[in-house]
C-alpha cells in the first residue's frame, strides 16, 4: 500500500513540474516572441540561399554534360 502511495505521489509531482514549464513558453513577452521569428527567418533565409546555391550548381553541371554530349556528337558525325 506505501508503495502505490508513494508511486502516485511521484506521479502527481511529476505532473505537477511539466506543467510550469508548459504555461511559462505560453506567457512569453513580445519581445521573445520577436527574438525567435527574427531567428527563425534567419535560419530559413540562410537554407533557402544554400538550396539556390545547389540548385545553381547542379544546373550548371548539367549544362556542362549537354555541351560535352553535343561535343563529342558532333564528332562522331
Amino acid at each position: 500500500m506505501k508503495r502505490i502511495s508513494i508511486l502516485l505521489l511521484l506521479i502527481a509531482l511529476s505532473v505537477a513540474w511539466t506543467m510550469p514549464a508548459h504555461a511559462q513558453r505560453e506567457n512569453r513577452s513580445i519581445g521573445e516572441n520577436s527574438r525567435e521569428a527574427k531567428k527563425a527567418a534567419k535560419q530559413q533565409q540562410k537554407y533557402s540561399k544554400k538550396q539556390a546555391k545547389k540548385q545553381r550548381k547542379a544546373a550548371k553541371k548539367y549544362q556542362k554534360a549537354q555541351r560535352k554530349a553535343a561535343k563529342q556528337q558532333k564528332r562522331r558525325k
